[in-house]
């Protein structure tokens, strides 16, 4: 016996992809909170030197992109951001050290790397400031006239 169950999934994949979009998000602020304040036992207790190229602009992005995704709030361009920050981590420290992910050390970067875009494509998902802030058109907010009184 089958069940369909594609009007369930479409039902809750908005708030699936929110969930996503807050738990990936708020793991990568901490890396950036981690790293440029030394706390959660990142950056081996230490925090960055302010302006330094480029760990202390990456952790930067980390926390500053990594609030606004987790808010949802600027979340395309800011996942974006995100996104990219990890391919050139990936590419800049990682990959010259071995070819996989697995061998150099790389797959956090990967991993939020590729996250950070499905989310960019995808959009925030339910649960998003953003959505709650922006202004609705003007047509939105005028119901839509029933037949009978366009035929008057």
């Amino acid at each position: 016996m089958f069940i369909d169950l594609s009007a369930f999934t479409e039902r809750v994949r908005p708030h699936v992809q929110g969930l996503f979009r807050i738990v990936v998000a708020l793991l990568f602020s901490c890396h950036g909170a981690a790293s440029l304040f030394g706390v959660l036992g990142g950056a081996h207790g230490r925090s960055l030197p302010v302006g330094q190229w480029p760990g202390w602009w990456a952790a930067l992005i980390q926390l500053v992109g990594g609030v606004l995704v987790v808010l949802g709030l600027a979340t395309r361009p800011a996942a974006l951001l995100c996104s990219g920050s990890m391919a050139y981590a990936y590419f800049t420290v990682h990959q010259q050290h071995a070819l996989w992910p697995i061998q150099n050390g790389g797959e956090p970067a990967v991993m939020f790397c590729w996250a950070f875009l499905t989310i960019a494509v995808g959009g925030p998902g339910a649960l998003a400031l953003g959505s709650v802030l922006r202004p609705r058109p003007a047509a939105a907010l005028v119901p839509p006239r029933s037949p009978q009184a366009v035929a008057r």
